[in-house]
């Protein structure tokens, strides 16, 4: 089960915000050479308990990627059109080219989330959407569009104080959804769908500590340094 959600109480805020910022300063150079080269593309998916800390992980990752080939899509219910189509119809539209890095704010496994905890289709229904997201990660992999996936692990009471500071301070009451408080009630039954995710993806989730904003924001570029150095990229020449 999902347990870590504080950093080590070992570790140094200051040191580790400087150390995130130096990373954030090689992902862009990295991301350059990605959009030069042109191989390869990203998809990063984002995924959470609300409050748990999705906006603010983007935004932050935002500042150390190259804003020309960068797109971000937050996802909500889905429209009467995009309702009329298959499920991945509307993510697979959204497909980062070759070159490119896309943050998803949520995602596909919306799909399997809310119907699984709501029991809006039947489980057999739900249990091939596993099947189907896997074989479409897959095929994205195959065309060298790679995912990433981070699901922020928060706990209740740093969920509880976020809630509270959203209904208190005017900066953030414009995120405040009272429809957040109900879904908290059903925290267990959203843990056991995410572990079932967790265990059923083929493609591993990086499980994030997301209780300390400025931990989270260090692993998750961290991560995502190693992914973009694992691919090995050059800057083409003329001649390439």
């Amino acid at each position: 089960m999902i347990k870590e959600t504080k950093a080590p109480k070992t570790l140094s805020k200051i040191k580790i915000k400087a150390q995130t910022a130096e990373i954030y300063l090689e992902l862009e150079e990295l991301h350059k050479t990605l959009r030069a080269e042109c191989k390869h593309s990203i998809l990063i998916v984002f995924q959470g308990m609300d409050a748990s800390g999705k906006d603010g992980s983007v935004a932050k990752l935002y500042k150390g990627l190259y804003p020309m080939a960068t797109s971000v899509h937050s996802f909500k219910a889905p429209n009467d059109f995009e309702a009329s189509k298959d499920y991945l119809w509307r993510i697979h539209n959204l497909m980062p080219s070759k070159g490119n890095i896309e943050i998803f704010n949520r995602s596909h496994y919306e799909d399997i989330l809310y119907p699984s905890v709501h029991n809006t289709f039947p489980k057999k229904t739900i249990e091939k959407r596993y099947d189907h997201i896997n074989n479409f990660e897959e095929m994205l992999e195959d065309n060298n569009t790679h995912v990433v996936k981070f699901y922020l692990n928060i706990s209740k009471e740093e969920q509880a104080r976020r809630f509270e500071e959203r209904a208190t301070s005017l900066e953030k009451m414009w995120k405040y959804n009272s429809n957040d408080l109900a879904e908290t009630k059903l925290w267990d039954e959203y843990m056991e769908v995410y572990q079932n995710i967790f265990d059923k993806s083929k493609i591993k989730w990086n499980i994030i500590p997301a209780d300390n904003k400025w931990y989270r924001d260090y692993l998750i570029a961290k991560h995502l340094l190693k992914v973009l150095k694992q691919l090995k990229m050059k800057y083409p020449k003329l001649n390439d």
